[in-house]
Order: C-alpha cells, then sequence, then structure tokens
C-alpha cells in the first residue's frame, strides 16, 4: 500500500481524520450511528496505518499477519452483524478487503516493502469494481443530502457520515490501485 510520499501522506491524513470523525460519531444518540461509527473507525485508522510511506516506515514482517487477525475479526463481526441488514455487508467486504491486501503485503518481496505483484490479479480486480461502484453510488446520494438543523450534534450528521464513507472507498480504491 506504500505509494509515492506525497500522495501517501494525503491518504494517511484523509483515513485518520476519517477515523477521528467516526470516533465522534460514536457519541451520537442515534444506536445505528454508534454502532455502524466503531467499525468505521477501525477500518479509518487501520487504513492511515497501511498507508504510511515506506520511505518513512516499513512495518515489520509480523505486523501484515496482526492486521490480517484483526481484520479477518472485524469482518467476522460484521458477518454477524450483517443478519441484521443495513450498511453491514459492506463493512464486511471493507475488512475482507483489508485482510486480503495484508495477507498479499505478507506474501509481497520484502515484507511489504514492494508492490504491483503482490496481490491476485482477479480479486483485485473484483474488488476495484466493487470500491468503484461503491464510491459512485455514495457520491450521487450525498447529492440531495440536507445538512442537520439546529440542535444536530456532529455525531449525528448523515451528511457528514455519508461523507466519511466516500472518502474510505476512494482511500480503499487508492490503496487497491497500489497492489
Amino acid at each position: 500500500m506504500h505509494g509515492p510520499a506525497s500522495p501517501g501522506w494525503l491518504l494517511v491524513a484523509l483515513c485518520a481524520v476519517t477515523g477521528a470523525y467516526c470516533l465522534l460519531r460514536m457519541r451520537s444518540q442515534v444506536e445505528e450511528q454508534r454502532r455502524a461509527a466503531g467499525g468505521e473507525a477501525l477500518m479509518g485508522f487501520g487504513m492511515a496505518v497501511m498507508a504510511v510511506p515506506a520511505a518513512v516506515f516499513t512495518p515489520p514482517d509480523w505486523a501484515w499477519p496482526v492486521y490480517a487477525v484483526v481484520f479477518g475479526a472485524a469482518a467476522l463481526h460484521a458477518l454477524w452483524s450483517a443478519r441484521a441488514g443495513g450498511h453491514h455487508l459492506h463493512h464486511l467486504v471493507g475488512a475482507a478487503a483489508m485482510v486480503y491486501m495484508s495477507l498479499a503485503m505478507t506474501a509481497a518481496p520484502g515484507g511489504g516493502g514492494g508492490h504491483g505483484d503482490a496481490g491476485v490479479p482477479l480479486l483485485t480486480g473484483v474488488l476495484l469494481a466493487y470500491f468503484t461502484g461503491y464510491v459512485l453510488v455514495s457520491g450521487v446520494r450525498m447529492v440531495p443530502v440536507v445538512a442537520g438543523g439546529p440542535g444536530v450534534g456532529w455525531g449525528d450528521r448523515p451528511e457528514l457520515a455519508r461523507a466519511c464513507r466516500l472518502s474510505m472507498g476512494i482511500a480503499m480504491l487508492a490503496m487497491l490501485l497500489t497492489l
């Protein structure tokens, strides 16, 4: 996932800010917001760490399997939560994509320092197609959203939650493209 330094730092910033906002959403008065926000915060911070340019920090060899286990647990949680429907199937795909990228980095030459031939092209293509569709649909859904009225807390603003999901979808596309 480590691409050139400048875009890499922009990706780190985007994902970290998104993760921080998702932590804020965990204090929401709306139960569904709170439930989704934890997984989205994990995804945002995990993507931020994964996107740090390799010139600055190359994770030790043991980090990628740990990543795979953490996001594997997140995928199982999303699968369990998907019984109730909602946004959990997307969380499942996102967590599975993180597991896939972590395993690809484990198998990459040099333990993740080299990129470009680490993933399975067909699976990478399927994930790219999914996240491209997700980003396009999310972008269209943002157009008619009316901002929250007075007294609506930052954690209860659906337009900001959609913007966070859109930004994480774009970040996932960027990360998959470097795989």
